[in-house]
């Protein structure tokens, strides 16, 4: 199997989606793609997904899996646009993904016939589990902790992982989601990503690109436990902890957090439309005074 990996960055939310391909047999898969979303005007486009679709069709690949590493806080899914296009593929990820959809389900009001049993997605990956698409293995990793339905995604020699593990100069995601935490997320690093061979690429879900610099995405495991400012491979757990609940204290909430969690937990569905034709995302209101509030 001559595996291959196509990267696709997304400047406005600094999102990096990949499609990994086997040469010679055609077989793909997706891993967290983006729908476009511009909150001024709540105007939605498919730019990023066609310019994956464009790749798909110029290599001649058969997509069998979208692949989420999580529901993303920061963007939509084009997963469903996936699903309109290639008949057969499947939208999966972490069998987790019902305790993150019963949290939001009440901070959402949602109402009853939202179900919170993840049959949204076609398919719910069990921790450690074996997939095949086609000739390519994929090996889920659970790396909980930014969300508890973390997974990072193991296939050959390269990782891809999500929100858990960044560039070595920026770190590893935040924690202070709703049912995140960071104890959880140093130990699934550690067990699960720290134990794979130094040599292992790693590819990171986001690159903010510290200081300016120009675009990265790929490290291997060896560079991350050397030189992760956040979490090295010599790191102890109360380190990690106390560095990561106190920097995750004084952090904003992601810019389009109710928005892509609202989508991404339905699987990538937009919500339905009303009887104007219109849709309409549903965003809370947090009020800080009692005088706006009366």
């Amino acid at each position: 199997m001559k595996q291959q990996i196509k990267t696709f960055y997304d400047p406005a939310t600094f999102t990096l989606t990949y499609v990994v391909y086997d040469e010679d047999s055609r077989d793909a898969v997706v891993i967290d793609p983006v729908l476009d979303y511009n909150p001024i005007g709540s105007a939605v486009s498919d730019e990023s997904f066609q310019k994956v679709v464009d790749f798909v069709a110029e290599n001649d690949l058969k997509l069998h899996y979208v692949l989420e590493t999580h529901a993303h806080a920061d963007h939509l899914s084009s997963s469903q646009l996936f699903r309109d296009e290639y008949p057969g593929i499947k939208v999966a990820i972490s069998e987790r993904i019902t305790t993150v959809q019963k949290t939001f389900k009440t901070v959402f009001n949602l109402e009853e016939s939202f179900v919170t049993d993840g049959e949204q997605f076609d398919y719910l990956i069990k921790d450690f589990e074996e997939l095949q698409a086609g000739t390519l293995t994929i090996k889920a990793l659970p790396t909980p902790g930014h969300t508890p339905a973390c997974l990072s995604f193991l296939i050959g020699d390269a990782v891809f992982t999500g929100d858990a593990l960044f560039m070595p100069d920026f770190g590893t995601g935040r924690c202070d989601f709703p049912a995140g935490d960071a104890r959880t997320l140093y130990r699934c690093v550690t067990d699960n990503l720290y134990s794979l061979p130094d040599e292992t690429r790693v590819f990171v879900g986001h690159d903010y690109q510290p200081g300016g610099r120009e675009v990265a995405w790929e490290s291997t495991i060896g560079e991350e436990k050397a030189k992760n400012i956040q979490l090295k491979g010599d790191t102890t757990e109360e380190e990690f902890v106390k560095f990561r609940e106190e920097r995750d204290s004084g952090l904003a909430a992601p810019k389009l957090i109710y928005q892509s969690i609202l989508v991404n937990i339905d699987a990538g569905k937009l919500p339905k439309q009303e009887s104007n034709k219109q849709r309409y995302l549903k965003i809370p209101l947090n009020i800080r005074t009692e005088r706006v509030g009366a």
